[in-house]
């Protein structure tokens, strides 16, 4: 059986949606994953764009509310960034909700000069959440 894993960010555009596409490039054999948010900003191209340079094609992903996924029995929710993290709602059974946060692409990005500046803020949170998703889903203690 495969661990659920639902990461969890403020829009569903970039963190999550870098993390979910990793979970599922490195670790589809062990986890299901998906991700979502406390609200929803539409997929962040730059992210699409700097997945894709790493093999990764995010770009059928889809950003969507924490809400939609209400049915799913979620084996763990980890959250991406401290806004999700203390507006977490609250998930019914075994649910174990983990945080480790992120930096935020766009945010880091905002004031740069050229395109290639503003996306090394991606790539590098981009290879931050690969060294994570790879410690999954054991570094969670559930072993499957």
């Amino acid at each position: 059986m495969k661990t659920k894993i639902l990461f969890l960010c403020t829009g569903n555009s970039c963190r999550s949606q870098m993390a979910e596409g990793w979970a599922r490039h490195l670790k589809g054999e062990a986890m299901d994953a998906y991700s979502a948010g406390i609200e929803t900003h539409g997929l962040n191209p730059n992210a699409v764009r700097v997945m894709a340079e790493a093999g990764v094609d995010i770009s059928r992903q889809c950003s969507k509310l924490v809400d939609g996924l209400k049915e799913i029995a979620f084996d763990y929710v980890i959250t991406v960034c401290d806004h999700a993290h203390e507006s977490c709602p609250l998930f019914p059974g075994k649910t174990k909700v983990v945080h480790q946060g992120f930096d935020d692409p766009p945010r880091l990005a905002r004031n740069a000069k050229t395109d290639d500046e503003a996306l090394a803020h991606y790539r590098r949170v981009r290879d931050e959440i690969r060294t994570y998703v790879e410690t999954l889903p054991e570094s969670l203690g559930t072993g499957r």
